[in-house]
């Protein structure tokens, strides 16, 4: 369907998840035009309120028992296997504002993109909201500057060792920024990214937006930085246990895989993917670019373990 929007959500016992649902639709200037797969990770199977919302057959809906699950990679591996054809997709977490019109905006900004990249990705760290006595209060951004994804300067690269930290930076600017990296919770492109960039199911947490963004880029897709975002994200307190983490609680000590395993082996995987003997095929780099072209673009170069910052000075 043309304009249709594929918007995949991976859920782990979160409360706003219904929230998020409901927003999507209401805000949306076209929601006849908007699917959505939710991976629902949840003690209970919430099939009955999914198929009591009026856009019940626009939501394709898997339910899986927390004990059951892998982590976030896993579940988005599955949700982005909910996708059937719509012409764009956008992942989002499932604690997510939308601002009105934010379908059309986002068609319009990838129509916009398409002048400078056959294969434009749009994504950012979104900035966040808050709840604030049961109501939702955000910032809309000025549109001065766009948030650059970059290292985060306590995180360096070793040779066994190739998972970074990324944080967002302000620059200054009247156009999308091209980048190198993306952000899980707020990625749109082409339906045709879920084929040619599929979530690894082998990844836990960290790392996760590094492989997508590298094998995006070596597979000819172009990631920008917008002015704009029309979504918003409801983060947690750095630091702080929460019940929705995956590794939190009882749950975590009754899985086969803990995730003490599941973190060491993404380690492990990501060290192949950009440092070692390569992973096969999908999961693996593309052949239309290759890792010296992404270090020249990024400043990151994982064969000699160097981080430059091709923004010096241009960044607050």
């Amino acid at each position: 369907m043309s304009g249709a929007i594929f918007v995949s959500i991976a859920s782990y016992l979160d409360p706003m998840l219904f929230f998020t649902l409901n927003d999507a639709f209401a805000k949306a200037a076209r929601p006849d035009l908007v699917r959505v797969g939710v991976v629902d990770q949840h003690l209970e199977d919430q099939r009955a309120a999914i198929e009591a919302l009026p856009q019940a057959r626009q939501i394709r809906y898997v339910h899986l028992h927390p004990q059951d699950t892998l982590g976030v990679c896993w579940a988005r591996s599955i949700g982005f296997s909910l996708y059937d054809g719509e012409e764009f997709v956008l992942q989002v977490d499932s604690h997510t504002l939308f601002e009105p019109g934010w379908d059309e905006q986002l068609r319009a900004l990838h129509r916009q993109l398409l002048a400078r990249s056959a294969r434009p990705v749009i994504s950012t760290y979104p900035y966040r909201f808050d709840m604030v006595d049961g109501e939702p209060q955000y910032t809309p951004s000025a549109g001065h500057t766009a948030l650059v994804l970059r290292p985060h300067p306590e995180k360096a690269l070793a040779p066994d060792d190739a998972v970074l930290r990324f944080m967002a930076r302000h620059l200054f600017t009247s156009e999308p920024v091209m980048g190198c990296h993306v952000s899980a919770g707020f990625l749109f492109a082409a339906g045709a990214f879920i084929e040619e960039v599929p979530y690894d199911p082998w990844l836990y947490f960290h790392g996760e937006e590094q492989s997508l963004a590298v094998r995006a880029f070596t597979r000819g897709w172009d990631i920008y930085h917008p002015l704009t975002t029309p979504v918003y994200h409801l983060y947690k307190t750095e630091g702080t246990p929460y019940a929705t983490h995956h590794w939190h609680g009882e749950t975590e000590a009754r899985r086969a895989f803990g995730s003490a395993y599941l973190t060491e082996r993404a380690k492990q995987r990501l060290n192949r993917l950009l440092m070692g003997d390569g992973l096969p095929g999908a999961y693996g780099l593309g052949s239309a670019r290759t890792l010296a072209q992404y270090a020249e673009l990024s400043g990151i170069d994982y064969a000699r373990c160097t981080i430059d910052d091709p923004f010096d000075g241009k960044l607050c």
